[in-house]
């Protein structure tokens, strides 16, 4: 398993950023040049190195200030990585969550979300898998606003292939136990009809971007014959027809991702967003327990010797009160979405 400064290529590993079942993503710096960080995705699973494998060879050449750049790529090392441009901030998971967006914003990052898209088309890749949790914000969204150039970036082309490629056999899904899981790949909640059905194709993706909208403007997913105005008074009619138009039997369905962003109204300058708290930029505890003078290991939050409390704030997970890592974003325990906190010193 990886761990805090652990080596790989030219890069030295500092904390882990997020992770599932078959890999895990961590924030390292180069080894010469340490201000130099990049998020480098690891296997620890051998499923997930053909997943890995895939990844790299969608992703390359696929550059867009809206996608999450590929940097380096070693499927053979001895540890097997894929290096990507670091992106300081969140997923849209917590601005969902916690109805951080005006419609105004909602716009502009899905304005942002299709502007990857169409390139990534362009270039015969398809996603598959368009949710909040590879969504990235970058935290010079504070400043800069949501209209700026690169603050919203698609990442985690895991699943993305070409166009005209065969499905693929990962299965996401927990409860896709059928004989046909083996040819569907993504999440359930954001799969198009074709998609489940094994045959995804570039308007797959668009189909998820409604889902994205529903769920941007009202905080839930769509079911039924609902529209975000029936959760979300405030969402005027023209995003209730784009919504129709994207969550829609693929004939019925936005032709590309272009004529998507063609709908959607002009974005406008808003507020500066409210911003969850950044993910720590390193791990706070020290190497020794301050109470039995015994090791501790970045990150811990109690000494695992004594019971001592390293921190000063316990981070909890809020749905079962587990203890996840500082830098986890999902709990290990539950898959709760976690808001990144800061770390008190």
């Amino acid at each position: 398993m990886p761990q805090t400064d652990q080596r790989v290529g030219e890069y030295v590993l500092d904390a882990k950023v997020g992770g599932g079942t078959f890999g895990e993503v961590w924030r390292a710096h180069h080894h010469v040049w340490t201000d130099q960080l990049v998020a480098i995705k690891i296997p620890t699973n051998p499923q997930y190195l053909r997943n890995l494998q895939s990844e790299g060879v969608a992703i390359h050449g696929l550059i867009h200030p809206n996608i999450v750049r590929a940097l380096g790529f070693d499927p053979y090392a001895e540890v097997p990585y894929l290096t990507m441009e670091f992106v300081p901030g969140s997923s849209l998971r917590p601005f969902i969550d916690k109805k951080l967006l005006t419609i105004p914003q909602t716009v502009s990052i899905l304005r942002q979300v299709l502007a990857g898209l169409k390139c990534a088309h362009a270039r015969n890749v398809i996603h598959r898998d368009i949710k909040p949790e590879n969504i990235l914000i970058h935290e010079r969204v504070a400043k800069e606003g949501w209209d700026a150039e690169g603050v919203v970036k698609i990442t985690d082309f895991g699943l993305g292939k070409a166009a005209n490629a065969a499905a693929g056999s990962i299965a996401y899904s927990a409860s896709m136990n059928s004989p046909a899981a083996k040819d569907i790949a993504g999440t359930l909640e954001y799969m198009a009809p074709e998609q489940r059905n094994g045959q995804p194709e570039a308007r797959s993706d668009l189909y998820a971007c409604g889902v994205l909208l529903y769920e941007m403007l009202t905080g839930e997913r769509p079911a039924g014959t609902d529209v975000p105005s029936d959760l979300n008074r405030a969402v005027p009619k023209n995003l209730d027809d784009i919504f129709r138009r994207s969550y829609a039997r693929l004939d019925k369905r936005f032709a590309s991702a272009d004529e998507f962003l063609a709908a959607l109204p002009t974005a406008t300058k808003s507020a500066p967003p409210r911003m969850p708290p950044p993910i720590p930029t390193r791990p706070v505890a020290g190497t020794n327990c301050p109470k039995c003078k015994n090791p501790v290991s970045p990150g811990d939050q109690f000494c695992m010797h004594c019971g001592f409390q390293l921190v000063a704030h316990v981070l909890r997970c809020p749905k079962c009160g587990a203890f996840p890592d500082a830098t986890d974003r999902f709990c290990i325990f539950c898959g709760e979405a976690l808001i990144p906190q800061t770390v008190p010193a």
